[in-house]
């Protein structure tokens, strides 16, 4: 039974947590992009399962899905069979007449697969119930990459135009908009395209809020070979420049990912295609399983107001039961809120601090430093005390002081050092509760 309890009041915090991505999801655009690979047989058969239902899932959310799709290693597949040999020139397919009747049998063969698979709805399955429709058409128009470095690509095209008004009209009937990386030309002619190129420029086309990949590593990484949890497209570029690698298809889809995020495009999020269930940790998890893109950064700090305040209860409550700050009331945090900074990850208040000065002695206490236990690894207190720290000179204080039972050593790492009760300002020292007997640390404003 205390199992059973563990586990059912984990699944109720998630779903409580869960909720207000599901109100903010709703009749959004998100293009969802993935290469061929995921449609492969054995474990990929598992895969593509798994994708079909979270699909579903967000579709029933009521949130606008277009799908982008590849082929290539179906294409590779078909051109064996048929003891042709792939060619490509800086990564990119040259498209001969034979290799192009093989692309065209492959993503047949491909998008009916996709379509069978989310037109499930077996009893006892995450699909039971639902009915998903799947539309496409000639919504991209074609046209020949030409010759390149003294090659010709033949039948290998770039989008020339995306037909947007017409996707939309499928989305606003509650379609599920299935695109096929193939484009005609004006002239009838068919051209081989890259799904990549195709999920930015529909992206774009749609101003979509969000454009996810589905690829073969966890995300964007550091030099270290550590997972970058949130970027904005200044430090992906950054990384880039200073030759960071990463995982093929991550290196092959930012460029344009890049772009799209520049013309429009909401948000990027590169997820691992083997992590069953990373599209839904992703988008209904306040700290996320891949790297998400942004233009400018999902974290900043704003000064509060009367109407945070039940926000900064609920965040500092935990530390309050455990002893960690001093309990205050609602009433008090009323008459104190204008002293308190927020951080804010994505919309939510995750982190919070507060400042009193003391002008006389040049001097301010910073108190009720708290951040969100999801969120601690993130840097996000210390950009609270940066933050606190700029408020302080700003007033032209020249001392911060704390007092903690508890984070002690976060405060020393970061300067300050131990005093004595005797170095709190008079009005201070006077309220100072020997009971709870707590370290006394100072640091110079504007010194670490």
């Amino acid at each position: 039974m205390p199992k059973f309890k563990d586990s059912a009041s984990q699944f109720v915090s998630w779903i409580r947590q869960a909720a207000p991505y599901f109100h903010a999801f709703r009749d959004r655009t998100f293009v969802i992009a993935f290469g061929g690979e995921i449609l492969e047989g054995g474990i990929a058969e598992e895969r593509a399962q798994a994708l079909a239902h979270d699909l579903n899932l967000l579709e029933s959310l009521g949130i606008r899905l277009v799908l982008v799709h590849g082929a290539r290693p179906q294409i590779d597949a078909e051109m064996h069979r048929r003891a042709l040999t792939p060619r490509f020139h800086k990564g990119l397919r040259v498209t001969d007449g034979e290799a192009l009747e093989c692309v065209k049998s492959a993503m047949g063969v491909a998008r009916i697969d996709l379509e069978a698979l989310l037109s499930q709805g077996l009893p006892n399955t995450p699909m039971a119930g639902g009915h998903m429709r799947v539309t496409g058409g000639n919504f991209i128009t074609g046209k020949p990459v030409g010759v390149v470095e003294g090659v010709d690509y033949l039948f290998t095209g770039a989008v020339r135009k995306v037909n947007a008004a017409e996707i939309t009209a499928d989305l606003d009937q509650e379609n599920v908009v299935l695109i096929t990386p193939i484009g005609a030309s004006p002239s009838g002619e068919i051209f081989n395209l890259a799904w990549e190129e195709v999920a930015e420029a529909v992206a774009v086309a749609l101003k979509a809020d969000k454009l996810i990949y589905l690829l073969d590593a966890a995300g964007v990484m550091d030099a270290a070979g550590e997972l970058l949890p949130a970027l904005t497209v200044e430090e992906v570029e950054a990384l880039n420049s200073a030759g960071v690698a990463q995982a093929p298809e991550v290196t092959r889809v930012l460029p344009g990912a890049l772009r799209a995020c520049r013309d429009g495009v909401g948000r990027l999020h590169f997820l691992d295609r083997n992590s069953d269930g990373a599209m839904l940790m992703e988008l209904f998890t306040r700290t996320g399983v891949g790297t998400v893109v942004t233009r400018s950064p999902l974290a900043r700090i704003r000064e509060a107001t009367v109407e945070d305040v039940g926000g900064v209860l609920a965040l500092i409550a935990p530390l309050e039961a455990d002893g960690t700050l001093v309990k205050r009331g609602r009433e008090r945090l009323e008459m104190e809120i204008t002293r308190f900074s927020l951080l804010e990850h994505d919309g939510v208040v995750v982190g919070c601090a507060a400042l009193y000065p003391y002008s006389d002695h040049k001097a301010a206490e910073l108190a009720c430093l708290a951040v969100m236990s999801d969120y601690r690894r993130a840097g996000y207190g210390e950009l609270l005390l940066n933050h606190m720290e700029a408020r302080a000179r700003a007033a032209k204080l020249k001392q911060l002081f704390v007092l903690t039972t508890r984070t002690a050593h976060w405060f020393v790492e970061r300067g300050f050092r131990e005093a004595g009760v005797d170095a709190l300002p008079q009005e201070k020292r006077e309220m100072y509760n020997l009971q709870r007997r707590s370290k006394v640390l100072v640091r110079p404003v504007g010194r670490k």
